[in-house]
């Protein structure tokens, strides 16, 4: 069994108490996560080899977030030393009609200092049998999207599957300038990870007879969606999560993935949350660990949207569920009764 690697930030959450709002906080809780980080828990829970490269400030802030990787069997070893400082995001958790708000302040932060040179991709990927990243890392600029293309490239030499998740944030970048960097990088991914947003923001490919806002999702609308992003880039697959939004606090939840063979829609799930934060990355946790033990679709995307349904019942961004507990609901324990 090969390494699972994943490129990207660690940053530092801060969030009130319970359901407190900013402005009500006299005490902030702490904790670690990141796209490409959560996606490393998630593998490491399910058993997997994961390995987490990113960079962090030479201080001891850079060490919290290095030991809360490590706490859950994250292979840090990859992780430099350098640069200004952490980046932080600060969330809010919603409840009812009022939504979650994150806030973010990671100008500087040490893996935006990065360089080329500072990381070798050869040796990264020597004993690797799968490359993850998002599109939040080449979005927080300077030589990011060089970094990048150079990991998918060294990636792409070794025959190493690369997923990706689309993840736009519009804080980061503008539409055109994700458009025009992702569309690079994209012929290099086997995986496409997206939600229902993300095709439309950063490629212009939007779901017909679909309303976000209104949580009205078509099946059909996203099949086209996943087929025309094959089509202009040669994806094997691509994954989308389906979330209907009936509040802050009650959501639909499901997937699909689509592939050369067909089109597999997951069970949909009611989930009432606890903490969504993260819920995009534990379904990709899910589907790389189900891809890398050779399930068939239909299995992958069912266990990847019951990982993912549990990490919504979960405080914090880390997916802490083993695969017993996946695949239990996976295969439809899905009363939540007490277990003795």
């Amino acid at each position: 069994m090969g390494y699972a690697v994943t490129f990207g930030e660690v940053m530092m959450r801060l969030n009130p108490r319970g359901y407190e709002r900013f402005l009500q906080a006299d005490a902030f809780e702490v904790s670690y996560a990141g796209g490409e980080a959560n996606v490393a828990v998630s593998l490491a829970s399910f058993g997997r080899q994961a390995r987490f490269v990113s960079k962090v400030p030479d201080n001891d802030i850079g060490q919290c977030a290095v030991n809360a990787l490590r706490r859950y069997g994250v292979d840090t070893g990859c992780v430099l030393r350098g640069g200004e400082r952490l980046g932080i995001y600060f969330v809010e958790k919603g409840a009812s009609q009022r939504p979650s708000k994150v806030i973010y302040d990671r100008a500087r932060s040490a893996l935006s200092q990065a360089r080329p040179e500072d990381f070798d991709w050869d040796r990264i990927f020597s004993d690797a049998d799968w490359f993850h990243w998002t599109g939040i890392t080449p979005a927080l600029g300077g030589a990011l999207p060089e970094i990048c293309l150079d990991a998918c490239r060294a990636a792409r030499k070794r025959n190493i599957p690369v997923s990706c998740d689309l993840n736009y944030r519009k804080k980061l970048w503008s539409r055109e300038r994700a458009g025009e960097v992702m569309s690079e990088l994209m012929p290099y991914v086997n995986v496409c990870i997206a939600n229902e947003e993300d095709a439309k923001d950063v490629f212009g490919i939007e779901a017909e007879d679909s309303d976000v806002e209104a949580g009205r999702l078509s099946r059909e609308g996203f099949c086209s969606v996943a087929r025309q992003l094959m089509e202009r880039f040669g994806f094997d697959k691509v994954a989308i999560t389906l979330r209907t939004s009936i509040s802050a606090t009650d959501n639909q939840w499901a997937g699909m993935l689509y592939t050369k063979e067909g089109v597999f829609f997951s069970p949909t799930y009611p989930i009432h949350i606890v903490d969504r934060v993260g819920g995009g990355d534990s379904f990709a946790g899910g589907l790389i660990y189900s891809l890398l033990a050779g399930s068939p679709p239909q299995d992958a995307v069912d266990f990847a949207v019951a990982a993912s349904c549990l990490k919504h019942t979960i405080e914090r961004d880390f997916n802490l569920t083993s695969v017993r507990e996946v695949t239990e609901l996976k295969n439809g324990n899905a009363s939540g009764r007490v277990q003795r």
